[in-house]
């Protein structure tokens, strides 16, 4: 069974942190909406949605893959960048606790789940303006006994790690290479991004599909190209506040 723990958007979504983009107005009703439909996508191919209520003060918290990332052992708690999503750590605490033994990461560590990209034992963090070299220590520690190895990944003009490299499967990652170096994967099928599409390096692998935004379609037909379904979602009212397809879920296989 695959659950897919998400939250609805906030009534104060438009208050959300920005970092690399201007700030453009956000509509509510076509944010839900989308983010409805995404919720659909992960049920049609087969996910159990666990769906948190919205956090009426916490702007941001739609983006429930920033506060956790699951591994098989257990779920790491992580310590968000942005001051103002450190309180969305209570209730995911809440919600994973029935799925699997937590570990917690603490001060002076910052990390946000964006910025962790894990790649069998190899678990990458991005070293950004969330997520700091404290976290790659601390991490290192509490997973080292499940033989995990933490590496420290510097990427340059995009708020997370996995804006510019995300997962197709288990040999092949989807990148961006201006963003973040292909030195760092060497011996995984690189699938680079369409130019004239940089944000495109965000899918979600999930029960033998790719979650991918209709955004971009010239990466997409990559992506198709190599044998991949494609179960496209429209999020760009979400990606005004910096999200994509990875941010809207924590995914558990049980």
């Amino acid at each position: 069974m695959t659950l897919a723990i998400t939250r609805d958007i906030s009534p104060r979504f438009n208050e959300c942190e920005l970092t690399h983009i201007d700030r453009t107005p956000i509509n509510l009703d076509i944010a839900r909406a989308q983010h409805h439909e995404y919720v659909s996508a992960l049920a049609s191919i087969g996910c159990q949605i666990v769906e948190l209520p919205a956090e009426t003060d916490l702007p941001d918290s739609v983006f429930v893959e920033d506060i956790a990332f699951i591994l098989e052992e257990v779920a790491v708690i992580t310590r968000p960048g942005a001051d103002s999503r450190k309180p969305e750590t209570d209730s995911i605490i809440r919600a994973l606790t029935p799925h699997r033994a937590l570990v917690q990461v603490t001060a002076p560590a910052t990390v946000d789940g964006g910025d962790v990209l894990v790649l069998g034992k190899n678990i990458y963090v991005g070293l950004s303006t969330r997520s700091n070299s404290a976290a790659i220590e601390q991490l290192q520690n509490l997973l080292g006994i499940y033989g995990y190895k933490i590496i420290g990944a510097e990427m340059t003009d995009c708020l997370h790690l996995k804006t510019a490299v995300t997962r197709v499967d288990d040999k092949t990652l989807l990148i961006n290479k201006n963003w973040v170096s292909v030195d760092y994967f060497s011996g995984y099928d690189l699938i680079e991004v369409d130019p004239s599409e940089p944000f495109a390096a965000n899918c979600l692998p999930v029960n033998k599909h790719i979650i991918y935004p209709t955004s971009f379609p010239k990466t997409r037909a990559k992506l198709e190209s190599r044998g991949y379904k494609i179960q496209s979602v429209t999020v760009d009212e979400l990606a005004k506040a910096e999200g994509a397809v990875t941010c809207c879920s924590l995914i558990i296989s049980q």
